[in-house]
């Protein structure tokens, strides 16, 4: 893994991997995110687009299922810009089941092209994360188990909900899921792959 901090805000994460036998992968960051400060109060009020019309479900155990279900009509749908605590409640079964939102969203994109995943924007401060990604998925977590026991940067502790992670990634469950796109890296073969953290303010 290298990361590249660019002089326009870009964190950037090159990934990449060889192997000498068959190789389940799947390479991550599980950063968390709080545009109105570390420590500062719950992300509901933040405002997010996935650039996403499928999603996938999860049993009890939050492993997916397998299907690549449609978010239209459901809380899942984030392909118009909403906020993050609008429907985080909802008596949907898969908000119930992971308690918030902790799911995999299957990204618009056709191969593995540098797009964007998704944008998020907190109104108070005005602070802007876009996230790019060649990979086809995206894990949105609303730190839905965070319980006050991890403390941050200045003694700051974290609340529920006081972060949110945009994890790009293949879909989890991969190698059981005929579905999925493929995670096995084979001998021979080099895995790479690019995740940005764009940083800007609203203008």
């Amino acid at each position: 893994m290298v990361y590249h901090l660019t002089d326009t805000n870009d964190l950037k994460i090159d990934y990449s991997a060889t192997t000498d036998k068959d190789t389940v992968i799947n390479l991550t960051n599980h950063s968390y995110f709080n545009l109105k400060g570390a420590g500062d109060g719950d992300i509901l009020g933040h405002q997010i687009h996935i650039n996403a019309d499928r999603f996938t479900p999860v049993d009890a155990g939050l492993i997916p299922t397998g299907e690549l279900r449609p978010v239209s009509g459901t809380p899942f749908d984030f392909r118009k810009t909403t906020t993050v605590g609008a429907l985080i409640d909802d008596s949907d079964e898969q908000i119930k089941l992971g308690r918030g939102f902790d799911h995999n969203w299957v990204l618009n994109k056709k191969g593995s092209e540098l797009s964007l995943a998704a944008r998020v924007e907190e109104p108070s401060t005005g602070r802007v994360l876009e996230v790019l990604t060649t990979q086809p998925g995206v894990q949105f977590y609303t730190g839905n188990f965070l319980d006050g026991t991890i403390q941050g940067k200045g003694g700051k502790v974290y609340q529920r909900r006081y972060g949110f992670c945009l994890e790009t990634q293949h879909f989890p469950d991969s190698p059981n899921q005929p579905k999925f796109p493929a995670v096995v890296l084979k001998p021979g073969a080099t895995f790479h792959s690019t995740t940005i953290f764009r940083f800007s303010t609203v203008k």
